[in-house]
This record gives C-alpha cells, structure tokens and sequence, in this order.
C-alpha cells in the first residue's frame, strides 16, 4: 500500500503556516504561547468566514 501523506485538514494546514509565520514574527515566544496564538487565529479566520 502507498504510504503517502495523509490529506491534511484545513486545520492542520493553517496551523502549520501559522505556526511557522509566527515562528518568523515573533521568534522569541515560547511554543506553547506561539500554539496559542495560532489558535485563536484559526477561531478568528473561522468565525469570519461564516
């Protein structure tokens, strides 16, 4: 069987971006704070688009 790369979620895929612009906006915070963040982004994103 093919062992591809399972389809990220929309989720996943934003938070992977996320994560890493946060990464480069603001190398200094912790990971936990960054994770944070990168949520409360993905709910804000979520609700606008409703």
């Amino acid at each position: 069987s093919g062992g591809g790369k399972k389809k990220l979620s929309a989720f996943n895929k934003f938070m992977q971006q996320e994560m890493a612009r946060l990464k480069e906006e603001e190398p200094d915070i912790p990971h936990q704070e960054r994770f944070k963040l990168a949520t409360t982004n993905w709910n804000k994103a979520k609700t606008e688009k409703k």
